[in-house]
């Protein structure tokens, strides 16, 4: 039995190299080496020193072989287009035929002729134009095998002497970004090279297939760039989307990776659809997804369709630019990861490097022939979804934003512009007679000031206009991969509205954003300067007179100035507490209030006509205080680098990433706040009673705890017993106490089948939807903000009000309106009405704050994130 064993252990083995061998997988996964090709134009193998699959190729030997290509061919243009935190170069590649290069600009000048549907004449320009097809590849930078493949299409495309390739160019603009994700993927791919074995080990289990934590996958900052094509919070989104609008393709096709076990996905996707795109997209997404499986027939690869992946969040690489008139699309192949350079799945099959290269290259040059041979209709398609009016359901006029220093508003205008929106300013007040503002959407004669931002609907970006601005999308299936809602002024906590009638008022377009200064009213102040806490930035000033030395206090009333109300929590700088501050105490504030882009009104009395005073005993001294965040498994990468993104690059404050292995050799006592990012269920195991006591007892010295999401649910008495603060229970069944019953098909019953279970527990997640809820603005957690907020929530857990503690923000108490945007089912929302998801609870000297809900989502659903800053800033000292 063992001589048995160990034979089908040899024979497998043996099978294992051959299969992964380069002969073997050259000759199986060929890249077209049939063709003739120019021999002055490098190709990948020659330039690089090795065969596409031996190894992975560093992001700058990526550029260096596209540099090659592009002094080497005339049918190649290399473009950058930004750089990524870390500085490394993003680009992007232009192939065509040489006579498309020679006229390039006119050809994207009127493709966006195209694009503009007040331009009556262009339709007349789709018989002679090429159509634009952009490729994206490696956004996650732990999914390596496209920038691999595109180094080769573009090889083909550059060097290749065949007509299919050459009707290819004369028809076609391709464009081709290498790689969206630098750091990310330069972070995998040093890890990789550095723990490979150089006997091939295809075993799952082997350490080079497990990367550590973080991970690859995002960006410098932990964040997934491919939810950021809309919100353009990183330089990696912000320069691609500009030059994406510079060229505004027909077709985008996003490529990624999936787990090793995974077949190859092609469109169609499933369902919830973006209702707003026209019909005919459905249509051309299954015919690409038909050339795709064309060409995997022809060499047996498995692929799969229709499953797991939507297109309904707005922020994908593969739906942003269906939003734009594209059709975009998403290919998955099987590898991540964990797929090495070559992994056994768990059929006994060896998924080598080399096919996940090959199977990208294959589906390239699939949608490039489905893009040659509907070039026409593609065009067309492209000009008919950008023209406004052809959905005639939809009856949003405009959206209106009012022009408030308090609020994002200004961040929603600078997004707008730079996806090509037109956006209108009022020039003097205005009254709308029905509009809806997006707490209650009831219609109400409203008056509008002068400077309020009007979005219309009747424009060519308006599926993007309406997708991101409606309060609620129309939803067929709230089983979703995401979110089930993302509209922008819930998302920034702004006092929007809409209108379903045409507006009229005296507006300008806007060419730019208006500029974000800061100002200082009465510089050279003699007594003190302050700064109104409900600015978005204050912040921001704090942390930069922290860092020039000022004694800082915050004052927990309202204050009264000569011409102003300050909200509670403002900044006072007292002059006499800062006499070492006088010389250069005026062009401090000036540089303050221009970096972090607020009003400072300097005082020369301490007098109040009304109220209180300046240095009121209401008005509190702020340490700066010196914050831990604990990180690595089993803390959420996205919610660290969402923290760490918010105080660092928002906040221009810093904060300490600390290992959670490391907490037991720190000395605790040197932090005044200890941050606990969102975690999973494992957290309990990092954290045992000799842990959980020393945080304690440092929290009773004066310490401030933070948990946030999983780590705010393992801080409770449920959990940890860290606080008596309890998970909410849901409502008591009043019945309870009869015989038991259940509804037949519902959860309680016990005969309902696997399928039909499983869809039914998925319907009772909280898929990312937006709740009402309350704060309390008296109390320093909420310092700043609007007494109303639209509440992020993920799953249907909340925490349960207690006299034992404070409640600071809690869901609206009524079930049945609870639900602002977004899907609840009418058991959650029963569930978490009233419930809270703030609280804070003391322990000696010290706070326990409680966070239950995101604050900063992917840092744009940012309407909750003061509460963070106050907790980390503010709450320390008071």
């Amino acid at each position: 039995m063992t001589r048995m064993k160990n034979a089908l252990f040899l024979a497998t083995t043996a099978i294992a190299l051959l299969i992964t061998s380069p002969a073997f997988s050259q000759e199986r996964f060929d890249f077209d080496s049939a063709l003739s090709y120019d021999s002055s134009v490098p190709a990948p193998a020659s330039f690089l020193g090795y065969e596409h699959g031996e190894k992975y190729t560093f992001h700058a030997h990526i550029l260096d072989y596209f540099e090659a290509l592009a002094e080497s061919s005339d049918r190649v243009t290399l473009h950058e287009y930004g750089r990524s935190h870390e500085g490394r170069r993003l680009v992007y590649a232009v192939i065509t035929s040489v006579e498309n290069q020679a006229r390039i600009e006119e050809i994207r000048m009127n493709n966006l002729r195209l694009a503009d549907a007040s331009d009556s004449g262009a339709a007349d320009l789709i018989e002679d134009q090429p159509l634009i097809h952009w490729m994206s590849y490696n956004v996650h930078g732990n999914e390596p095998s496209s920038s691999e493949a595109a180094m080769q299409v573009s090889y083909r495309l550059a060097a290749a002497q065949d007509e299919e390739t050459a009707e290819m160019l004369d028809d076609l603009v391709v464009i081709i970004d290498p790689c969206i994700n630098p750091d990310g993927r330069d972070r995998y791919t040093y890890w990789y090279t550095s723990m490979y074995s150089k006997l091939l080990n295809t075993n799952p289990d082997d350490l080079e297939h497990s990367e550590p934590w973080p991970g690859g996958r995002t960006n410098h900052y932990w964040f997934d760039l491919n939810r950021d094509w809309v919100w353009l919070v990183h330089p990696e989104s912000q320069g691609r989307i500009k030059a994406y609008q510079r060229w505004m393709p027909q077709v985008h096709i996003d490529y990624h990776e999936q787990g090793f076990n995974s077949n190859y996905f092609t469109h169609p996707g499933t369902t919830p659809r973006n209702l707003n795109l026209p019909d005919a997209y459905d249509t051309w997404s299954e015919a690409f997804g038909k050339g795709d499986a064309e060409a995997f027939d022809e060499y047996q690869i498995s692929y799969f369709t229709r499953e797991r992946f939507d297109f309904y969040y707005p922020g994908y690489g593969s739906s942003y630019p269906s939003l734009m008139g594209s059709i975009g699309m998403l290919r998955e192949q099987g590898g991540h990861s964990r797929g090495g350079r070559a992994v056994e799945t768990n059929d006994g099959y060896v998924l080598t490097l080399r096919q996940r290269i090959f199977d990208h290259y294959l589906t390239s040059f699939a949608g490039i022939r489905t893009s040659m041979d509907n070039r026409a209709e593609l065009l067309r398609y492209f000009r008919q979804a950008l023209t406004p009016g052809t959905d005639p359901a939809r009856r949003e006029k405009a959206y209106i934003l009012p022009d408030l220093d308090n609020q994002y508003t200004h961040k929603i205008v600078d997004m707008m512009l730079a996806h090509g929106v037109e956006v209108e300013r009022a020039q003097e007040s205005f009254t709308v007679p029905d509009a809806r503002d997006y707490w209650t959407a009831e219609p109400v004669r409203t008056e509008f000031e002068r400077g309020t931002y009007l979005i219309k609907t009747d424009q060519s970006r308006h599926l993007f206009v309406n997708t991101i601005m409606q309060r609620q999308m129309a939803i067929e299936d709230s089983i979703m991969y995401d979110m089930a809602t993302w509209s922008a002024p819930i998302a920034y906590n702004i006092n929007a509205a809409w209108s379903e009638r045409d507006i009229n008022a005296n507006t300008i377009s806007l060419a730019e954003a208006p500029s974000q200064s800061g100002s200082i009213q009465n510089a050279g102040a003699s007594y003190a300067y302050v700064i109104d806490w409900k600015q978005t930035d204050a912040p921001k000033a704090l942390a930069h007179l922290w860092k020039l030395g000022y004694n800082v206090r915050s004052i927990q009333r309202p204050f009264f100035t000569e011409s102003d109300t300050l909200s509670r929590g403002s900044l006072i700088v007292l002059m006499g507490r800062n006499r070492d501050k006088m010389a250069s105490s005026e062009a401090d504030m000036e540089k303050v209030a221009q970096e972090a882009g607020v009003h400072i009104v300097g005082l020369d009395t301490g007098w109040s006509e009304e109220g209180l005073n300046p240095a009121s005993s209401w008005s509190i001294p702020l340490k700066k205080p010196n914050v831990a965040m604990l990180v690595d498994a089993p803390f959420s990468s996205y919610t660290s680098g969402q923290l760490w993104f918010l105080f660092e690059e928002w906040t221009h404050f810093p904060i300490n990433r600390i290992r959670i292995t490391d907490l037991p050799r720190i000395e605790l006592d040197k932090y005044d706040v200890l941050l606990m990012p969102g975690a999973g269920s494992g957290l309990g195991s990092h954290m045992d009673s000799s842990r959980i006591h020393m945080i304690k007892q440092w929290v009773r010295a004066g310490g401030t705890l933070i948990g946030t999401e999983g780590s705010a649910r393992f801080l409770t008495k449920d959990r940890s017993r860290m606080t008596p603060i309890e998970l909410a229970k849901a409502p008591k069944d009043e019945k309870e106490d009869e015989e038991p019953s259940f509804d037949p098909g519902s959860l309680d019953d016990p005969y309902v089948g696997l399928e039909v279970r499983e869809d039914l527990e998925d319907l009772q997640n909280i898929p990312g939807s937006a709740l009402r809820a309350f704060l309390d603005v008296t109390h320093p957690l909420a310092y700043g903000m609007p007494p109303r907020l639209y509440s992020l929530k993920f799953g249907n857990e909340a925490l349960e009000p207690s006299v034992e503690s404070q409640v600071v923000g809690y869901y609206h108490p009524r079930a049945d309106s609870i639900l602002a945007s977004g899907y609840v089912s009418v058991k959650n929302r029963e569930k978490l009405a009233g419930k809270a998801f703030a609280m804070v609870h003391e322990i000696g000297q010290g706070n326990v704050v409680l966070l239950h809900d995101n604050t900063q989502y992917r840092m744009f659903w940012v309407g909750p994130a003061r509460l963070m800053q106050n907790a980390v800033m503010i709450l320390p000292s008071m």
